[in-house]
């Protein structure tokens, strides 16, 4: 499922509140608050933007949230991260909040 774009709720289908290591997560649709820790309100931040393949995924956190690792720079990335980042847009999915385009 490489090949899969992921998106996040159209626009006004979230309702976001930062708490301390948390982030409250109001999806409008199921009526369901969800607490997620980080990457998962960078991920749906960056899919609000428009729908995106895992590997552009991962680039634009490596980009806009310097997910690089020592001396790794964004386009060597080891693939232990990218399984990481395919496993939490998995448990994304499967909570509704974001969706396979």
């Amino acid at each position: 499922m490489h090949d899969s774009l992921y998106r996040a709720p159209p626009e006004g289908g979230l309702l976001v509140a930062p708490l301390d290591e948390f982030t409250a997560v109001y999806h409008r649709a199921s009526g369901i608050t969800h607490l997620l820790t980080e990457p998962a309100p960078q991920i749906l931040a960056i899919l609000g933007d428009g729908a995106l393949s895992l590997d552009a995924l991962l680039d634009r956190l490596a980009r806009d949230y310097d997910l690089t690792d020592g001396d790794l720079t964004d386009r060597d990335l080891t693939d232990g991260t990218r399984e990481a980042l395919a496993a939490r847009l998995a448990e994304l999915v499967e909570s509704g909040l974001v969706e396979r385009a």
